[in-house]
């Protein structure tokens, strides 16, 4: 393969501390590395120096002639004067680029839902964002840096960009390098991966699946290791083993060697004890919505929905921005009222909800984590054991030497951190996660999962992170069109279902006017029984399957007969549902 550019012995320091010293790195034609590392150890700072954008304190970067380079960073780099489209596509005629199916694609893909002559003064800081990765990707360039590009991109839009930069070189051709927390994106895209840590840079083969298993490998060999930080990397493995198996089983992930070393490890949570220890604290009733409907004015979010929420349930809620879902936790968390329809709160729960906005530590800012720290309760039970504020605190990643700074000093990942351990020490049994990622590296989002793997409460997740829904949760739940719709599936079926109604949407546009009905006469009211008939069958399945959570929460757990056939009925209820759902977004589309 052709080299594109390469680093000899960079060497980067600011007055207080060495960043690189003396790394030595290259990037072929073919190349898709994923960089990993904790926050502040250089990752952002590696891509600047082989961009160009920054020169070290010595050491050189080359490049072949003739290479092209672009880089995504994260600084806001956009002229607030020009329109979307002068941002995005320049000054190259319309015949031109409405010709072209990259262009197409990437308009389609990431800034369809933005007016095309807005200002770009007038877009919000996540609408900018999509509007600099566009005109980035539009270009023909044959290096791409791309600094945390999933961020403000739904799960939509995250596969859509693994699906883009996957085809769009040939599998020799190009290159692209990229930091990001997304995990699951890391593993679609990457042929390699690079962690950035103690001022070097250690490559390692495959995506984040592949990585995990060398740095555990690299753990046990070495003689000083690190006993918590190896069995947290072990216990990832396992998950990405046994919980996604699409992932392990590429080439490159070793599959014999990654059983050996999780011969003897436990599943990532216990979720017969959980469920046990959820019924305790909660009873039997946590929060059941009832025919739930919520307006702002004219606008309807949510219609109809029933949704009884079991004791111990993981869920993952899943919908694009301003689906409702926002407004669907509110419901549950009791700060929102319906505008019809009944809220039944069980007599013990205690809510928490861990908001983007830090406002857990508002009162503590100016205190020093310590003292924030001294306040809580001398000792927790935690996976049945014992430990102290200070233990959970060092759990997620705080050293000794942060507890003496103010909370206000903290960067925006320990904030972060601090704020979900201080919520969990308030000890809710209904916890609701809403983008619980932002700030967070690899290293501290699988502790963060190992400390929730231990939550005996109720975890109800809202977030565009893939890898986190489907880690620490153990279903998914859909926002669409008002309604909430189970997903037995997950989030490929989500993906799915979107697909369809985007394709029926499209369908329907172009082959009726707006003037002309779609059906006519015996066919609409056929259509319209059959819509209305099968929103009260999936309302009626969902609550079938609340109650087979239950029962199943309930059952006699040694009575394995008994359970085997609670869980094929689930099954059964679950593919039923699964299939309606696909029939009532056609007859939506179908009916307008």
């Amino acid at each position: 393969m052709a080299h594109l550019l390469g680093a000899e012995a960079l060497h980067l320091e600011y007055p207080t501390r060495v960043i690189f010293d003396k790394i030595t790195i290259g990037l072929d034609e073919g190349d898709r590395i994923g960089i990993v590392g904790r926050n502040g150890d250089g990752k952002s700072t590696l891509l600047r120096m082989l961009s160009g954008r920054l020169e070290p304190n010595s050491g050189r970067v080359t490049r072949r002639g003739g290479v092209t380079i672009a880089m995504l960073d994260q600084a806001d780099e956009l002229d607030g004067a020009l329109t979307v489209h002068q941002t995005v596509i320049g000054d190259i005629d319309e015949h031109v680029w409405a010709g072209d199916p990259q262009v197409r694609d990437v308009i389609a893909g990431l800034i369809a839902d933005l007016p095309w002559e807005a200002s770009v003064s007038e877009l919000s800081g996540g609408q900018r964002r999509r509007v600099a990765l566009a005109a980035l990707l539009i270009g023909d360039h044959d290096v791409i840096f791309l600094d945390e590009p999933t961020n403000h991109l739904d799960v939509e839009g995250i596969t859509w960009l693994a699906r883009h930069l996957k085809r769009r070189w040939s599998a020799n051709a190009g290159g692209l390098v990229v930091v990001t927390h997304d995990r699951w994106f890391l593993d679609e895209i990457c042929t390699a991966t690079w962690e950035v840590h103690d001022q070097l840079i250690e490559p390692f083969e495959g995506g984040y699946a592949a990585y995990i298993l060398q740095r555990v490998e690299r753990d046990q060999m070495a003689a000083t290791m690190e006993s918590k930080r190896q069995n947290l990397m072990k216990k990832e493995l396992a998950w990405l083993r046994r919980g996604a198996p699409a992932r392990t089983a590429k080439p490159k992930f070793r599959i014999d060697a990654a059983n050996e070393l999780i011969a003897n490890e436990p599943p990532a949570r216990d979720s017969v004890s959980l469920a046990s220890m959820a019924m305790q604290r909660l009873g039997k009733d946590v929060v059941d919505l009832e025919n739930i409907s919520v307006a702002y004015g004219d606008k309807k979010v949510l219609t109809d929905v029933t949704w009884r929420i079991a004791p111990g349930e993981r869920t993952g809620i899943l919908g694009v921005n301003g689906a409702g879902k926002s407004t669907l936790l509110s419901l549950v968390a009791g700060s929102l009222l319906p505008t019809s329809g009944t809220v039944k709160r069980g007599k013990t729960i205690k809510v928490a909800t861990l908001t983007q906005q830090l406002a857990e530590l508002e009162d503590v800012w100016n205190d020093r984590v310590s003292d924030v720290i001294s306040r809580q309760k001398s000792t927790y039970i935690t996976g049945g054991k014992e430990m102290t504020p200070s233990q959970m605190l060092e759990r997620v990643g705080f050293a000794s030497a942060q507890l003496s700074t103010q909370v206000k000093d903290l960067s925006g990942g320990q904030k972060r951190r601090l704020q979900l351990l201080l919520i969990l020490l308030s000890e809710p049994n209904v916890l609701i996660l809403d983008e619980p990622t932002n700030d967070l590296d690899t290293d501290m989002l699988a502790a963060i999962e190992d400390l929730l793997d231990t939550y005996p409460g109720t975890l109800l997740v809202v977030s565009h992170d893939r890898y986190l829904v489907e880690r620490v949760t153990d279903q998914q739940y859909a926002v669409m069109n008002g309604a909430l719709r189970h997903l037995p599936r997950g989030v490929d079926q989500y993906l799915e279902l979107r697909t369809a109604q985007d394709k029926a949407s499209s369908n329907t546009t172009t082959t009726t006017t707006a003037t002309e009905p779609k059906l006519g006469g015996a066919e609409l009211r056929t259509a319209q029984k059959e819509f209305a008939a099968a929103g009260r069958k999936l309302e009626k399945f969902t609550g079938q399957i609340a109650e087979l959570h239950l029962k199943l929460a309930a059952h006699d757990q040694g009575d394995y007969v008994g359970l085997g056939e609670i869980s094929k009925e689930l099954q059964s209820v679950e593919a039923a549902q699964s299939a309606l759902e696909l029939r009532w977004l056609e007859l939506e589309e179908l009916l307008g």
